[in-house]
């Protein structure tokens, strides 16, 4: 059964702490885009435009939405927390209704993830001295993650690695990737996700030496190399899990890399202590393989990548796993671990799991990839 979805008390409470974020720091308001973080504070999910749809929030005033005249019907049927919703017409500019309820002094922050004409707009109607970035402010919340977060994590990496097990019985010579990219679809869409894949990657071969998989759609053949790497989400909380296995034989020179990756995977993990710094855990595992003749640093055969990233409501979100990211772990904080390994022109070896900071320290969403031979082992059949 999946977990309830994030309450209204809890949206209250994010923005009562962004509030006193900026009072700290003397910002008197803050413009949230239709990004991930307008659905963090408010509940307001909405596809970005070419119209402005979204949320200004000032200490100690009431909430303000500002969106498009036509869309105010469906604008307040679906906002999370209350507010007053400003609108604008067609031939009016949604920046100076901006401007006029900000008023003519003092900083306004803004999303970072804001699109870039919001940014030009706004720095138009208010003065681009007035504009500084919003992540100082928004980072460190969205960071840290609350139970009732963590919950849907939690489920939502449950449904992905079922429908990763789901698939690898499902394999056959012959098959093609997109037919099994529509069939962990399938899978997540019966299991409850919110909709199918967030996203899906299915690479065969020496398409696995490409970190994102090829362009093409090849097919299934004996002794190729698997890497599949998919999530969904529930309420808008996401799962990204990959798993790296062989259909059939693998070879000497497959399994020692995937013993390698398997153990950066651990070393990474062992890394990740409260108070270290998120670049302690990448060391962690370049560090390892560095040791067994990959690499060093970006250099392949390696690992061409960060160890990891943040996630949440965005499947990459701040802060990562990488050198020169000196945030502190804290309670709260999610990771995904993938110190992937690639052999150029031959194949690839990811192997992704999550992690999220524990009072005690790391603590897996899922359970590793316990052997290249039988990559399920242990994982009991899940049920929507």
């Amino acid at each position: 059964m999946n977990p309830l979805p994030i309450t209204v008390e809890e949206r209250r409470f994010r923005l009562a702490l962004l509030e006193a974020a900026m009072e700290a720091q003397g910002i008197a308001a803050c413009v949230i885009d239709a990004t991930s973080s307008l659905r963090y504070f408010t509940g307001l999910s909405w596809h970005p435009s070419e119209r402005l749809t979204g949320a200004v929030v000032r200490p100690g005033e009431p909430l303000a939405y500002v969106t498009p005249r036509f869309e105010l019907d469906k604008v307040g049927s679906i906002v999370g927390v209350p507010g007053e919703i400003l609108t604008w017409e067609e031939h009016e500019s949604p920046f100076k209704l901006v401007a006029d309820l900000v008023g003519p002094t003092g900083r306004v922050a803004v999303d970072a993830q804001a699109r870039v004409f919001i940014w030009l707009g706004l720095a138009e109607a208010l003065g681009a001295d007035r504009l500084i970035g919003a992540d100082p402010l928004i980072v460190p919340l969205r960071a840290r993650k609350s139970e009732a977060e963590i919950a849907l994590m939690t489920r939502a990496k449950a449904l992905t690695l079922e429908a990763h097990r789901r698939a690898h019985e499902s394999l056959r010579a012959g098959v093609r990737a997109s037919e099994v990219v529509s069939f962990i679809d399938e899978q997540h869409r019966a299991l409850g996700a919110d909709g199918g894949n967030t996203f899906c990657i299915v690479s065969f071969g020496t398409d696995t030496s490409l970190p994102h998989g090829g362009e093409g759609d090849p097919q299934l053949h004996d002794g190729d190399v698997v890497l599949i790497d998919t999530g969904c989400a529930l309420d808008g909380y996401n799962a990204d899990i990959t798993r790296t296995y062989v259909f059939g034989e693998p070879t000497d020179e497959v399994r020692r890399i995937w013993d390698l990756e398997h153990e950066a995977q651990a070393r990474a993990f062992k890394a990740a202590q409260l108070g270290a710094p998120c670049e302690a855990v990448d060391a962690g595992a370049r560090g390892f393989l560095a040791s067994q003749g990959l690499g060093p640093d970006y250099q392949l055969p390696g690992l061409p990548h960060r160890t990891g990233h943040g996630i949440g409501l965005d499947i990459h979100e701040a802060p990562n796993l990488v050198r020169g990211d000196m945030t502190a772990l804290e309670v709260g904080m999610c990771f995904s671990n993938e110190p992937m390994i690639v052999v150029p022109g031959r194949f690839g070896i990811r192997l992704e799991d999550h992690f999220h900071m524990t009072a005690d320290g790391p603590k897996w969403f899922t359970s590793p990839q316990p052997s290249l031979d039988d990559p399920f082992a242990g994982v009991e059949p899940l049920r929507a």
